[in-house]
């Protein structure tokens, strides 16, 4: 059993979270300013799909991208050298957002990033703490990810592609962007291959937390 939130923007501590499903913490309250900011001070974050209560997660491992080991292939060192596109910041959070949600992934029958969840997190954004990679070919938006920001470290959300490497171009300048302004971590959440293949490593939720306590402890919600 898992508890349901009260009314109130507070959480059981993350090791309270379930072996399985990895990670699930609790259920129930909302998707308030106060209430996910509050979630991801403290290394938890909304993940259910349309039609379910809001579930929230704090999986252990952690999967985390530090910037400055982000790889980067011979193609995408190609790509970044050679391909006419452009790269924007916060231009286009909502259109990069529901191309997210619209993007196919193998494995998953619809989105987890409704209505709901855009509407959400595009008031964070208003409030300048969830931010956009935007990447545009010939006037056209061909890729980008969106996440948030807290401190110095980016929780990153979701990313898409619709032209060749075009989410990873994105990626590529996030890191950049983030060293350059001293950000020490990149959450990526969820451990896959893909993430694997561009850097980033699972660590223990002990250790991300720990992180989360240097990077981002003294910023207000």
């Amino acid at each position: 059993m898992i508890p349901w939130l009260p009314p109130e923007p507070v959480f059981p501590p993350v090791e309270q979270a379930l072996a399985e499903p990895n990670g699930l913490l609790a259920a129930g309250g909302d998707l308030s300013p106060a209430r996910l900011l509050a979630a991801y001070r403290r290394g938890i974050f909304p993940w259910y799909s349309a039609g379910e209560p809001i579930l929230w997660w704090s999986p252990d491992p952690r999967m985390a991208l530090f910037p400055a080991e982000l790889k980067i292939s011979r193609s995408l060192a190609k790509a970044l050298r050679n391909k006419p596109y452009e790269v924007t910041f916060d231009t286009a959070f909502g259109q990069v957002m529901a191309a997210c949600a619209a993007a196919s992934r193998p494995g998953q029958h619809g989105t987890w990033i409704t209505a709901e969840m855009q509407s959400a997190y595009g008031k964070l954004h208003e409030l300048g703490y969830t931010h956009s990679v935007e990447v545009w070919l010939d006037g056209r938006l061909a890729g980008g990810l969106y996440g948030m920001a807290l401190g110095r470290a980016f929780y990153g959300e979701s990313m898409f592609s619709r032209q060749a490497d075009a989410s990873k171009i994105a990626l590529v300048h996030l890191c950049r962007h983030l060293q350059s302004q001293g950000f020490g971590i990149i959450d990526c959440q969820m451990e896959t291959a893909h993430l694997a293949s561009l850097g980033a490593r699972p660590i223990p939720r002990s250790d991300f937390i720990a992180l989360l306590d240097q990077l981002v402890g003294g910023t207000e919600t």
